[in-house]
Formats: C-alpha cells, structure tokens, sequence
C-alpha cells in the first residue's frame, strides 16, 4: 500500500531543516544542512537531494510524497508574490517549481516562518485540537502567527503576524527598528527587556548584574528570581505591555489559546500569572480566560508547520 508523506522546509539563513511526516503529524525523520544560496539548479538540488535521502530512509518513492511545505523567513502576501528576502539568496518561485517538477504528485506551498510556527503548535503542539491559535516568539526580536479556522492568516501584504509591531505606548521617544515608536518587540523582546532592565538600574542608582549581552535575559531572569528590583520593574513592565498587545488581538480574532515561545518565553513559570492578570485587566470580558501556554516543538516548530501546510494544500 503506498504511503502518504507530507515534507517540511524550514529555510533560514544559516541551515535549511527539511523533515518528513505521515498525515497524522508523526516525524519520520529529518535533516540539517547548511543553506546554499537558493537561487539555481544546484541550490535546487541540494534541497531535493535531502528529500530524496530523508524519502530513502523511511522506504518510500519520491511519488508518495504529496505534500511539501516551505517555511522562509519573509512576508509570503496572498498572492504568493514576494517582495522582500532578508539575509539569505532565494529565489522562492525557483525553488518552488524545481521542488513540484521533482516530486510529480507533491503540491508545494510557501508559508512565513513564524506562520509555520504556529502552524506547527496547532498541528501537533501548544495548540494541538483547537482551530486557532496565535504565537508569539518572543526572542531578540518579537514574532507572531495567526491561525483562524484551521489556516494561517498571512494578509493581503504579508505582514498578518507582525505582532512585535503592534503600537503599545504611542509616546514612546526610542525609535523601534521598524522606524515607528512604542512598539511591543521595544519591551518584550530580549533585547527590549535588558534594556529596560538597565534604565531602571541607573533610576535606582544600583548597578545591574553582570550581562553577557543585550538580550541576556536568563541573568536578567537570575535577578529577577533574587528579588532585584529593576528586573522586577522590567518583568513587570514586559507583562503590562505584552497583556496589552494580547488584549488587542482578542479584540480582532479571539484565539482560542496564546501560545509563547523563543527564549523569553523560556522563563514563563516565571511571569504567566504577573501575565495572565494584565492580560485580564485590558481584554474584553468574554476573552478573559483565553489560556496562555508555552510552545512545546521548540526549534521544530516551523518544519512540523510546513509540512502541515503542504498536508492542507493536497487537500484543497
């Protein structure tokens, strides 16, 4: 009987990720190669390559592959036309066609990297059961994806999910990487947290702990755990605006459940009741008791959400 497999991409800018799965969400296998620029035939092959190795090993034929699912780390507009790619050589219609030709029964489907994400945890992780959810990566920089009934909303120009680039304090005078001021990846993300953390140092007059880096927030976490007062005013303003942001994207799509991840969100047990409490302050009544949890695939995420996405694609 002849199987029905479903590929994950996840392509970064350091190493392409490629995982093969069964319809019900079971890794079979996976690989990790560094990233070739991906803009011809032997970037191309590298890729289809690792498929047909990852098909070889689980005893299949490259025509039981139905699905394949690219994650990339750019606005994907509905459309499917993409503008903009950041930090890596791609060529996605390149790829995407050199991927269908190789694998004849495959439909092949291109999906935002934090978008896979959550399409990953809906499938198989913090979401797993519920047809919607929204996830937050809360790392060096603060990333989101939306998933409504079932499919991920990327928005007519890609940018559904820019949830770190949700406005929070209008008066902020620091400008945002983005250009604009207040926005929420400006305090809840690892960077955005560290450098509260030192302004309310030098208002306390009190040196902070020792800090690897600008987005060490495990010592800031450190501090934090040890009563230190300016990580408490930096934990706690990361909750006031985090809750916030929450609030308002009930307000729009009412998720079923928050899911967190990237390092941050490491130290949840931490904060999600400071959390949960600011939260409900904002939102709307009826939203108040939308769970928020901790993401389970970890750096998974996006190859378990590709592939789904390549499953949704076959079936349409």
């Amino acid at each position: 009987m002849a199987k029905e497999l479903f590929v994950g991409i996840d392509i970064g800018g350091t190493t392409v990720k490629p995982g093969i799965f069964t319809r019900e969400g079971e890794k079979l296998g996976n690989l990790s190669v560094p990233t070739p620029p991906l803009v011809d035939g032997r970037g191309y092959d590298a890729v289809t390559r690792g498929i047909d190795e990852l098909v070889a090993s689980v005893e299949a034929a490259g025509d039981e592959v139905l699905g394949i699912g690219l994650a990339v780390p750019c606005p994907i507009p509905a459309d499917g036309d993409v503008k903009v790619v950041a930090n890596m050589r791609l060529n996605l219609s390149g790829l995407q066609k050199a991927l269908a030709e190789h694998f004849p029964k495959a439909v092949v489907r291109a999906v935002n990297d934090a978008n896979a994400a959550a399409m990953g945890e809906l499938w198989r992780g913090g979401a797993q059961g519920l047809s919607s959810c929204v996830l937050l990566t809360l790392g060096t920089g603060v990333g989101g994806g939306v998933v409504i009934d079932g499919r991920v909303a990327a928005g007519a120009n890609g940018a559904a999910g820019e949830i770190g680039h949700i406005c929070v304090n209008p008066s902020e005078p620091l400008e945002c990487g983005c250009g604009r001021h207040g926005c929420l990846e400006q305090y809840v993300s690892a960077k955005g947290m560290v450098r509260v953390y030192r302004e309310e140092c030098a208002k306390r007059g009190q040196e902070p702990v020792e800090l690897s880096g600008d987005t060490d927030t495990l010592s800031l976490f450190g501090a934090y755990q040890k009563g230190d007062e300016a990580a408490k005013a930096a934990v706690s303003l990361m909750c006031d605006r985090l809750g916030l942001a929450l609030s308002i994207i009930s307000g729009v799509v009412d998720p079923e459940r928050y899911v967190l991840g990237g390092g941050v969100a490491g130290a949840l047990p931490l904060f999600h009741d400071e959390l949960e409490e600011r939260f409900r302050h904002y939102v709307l009544s009826c939203s108040a008791d939308t769970p928020i949890v901790a993401a389970q695939l970890g750096n998974n995420a996006g190859m378990f959400g590709a592939a789904y996405v390549g499953l949704l694609a076959s079936e349409e």
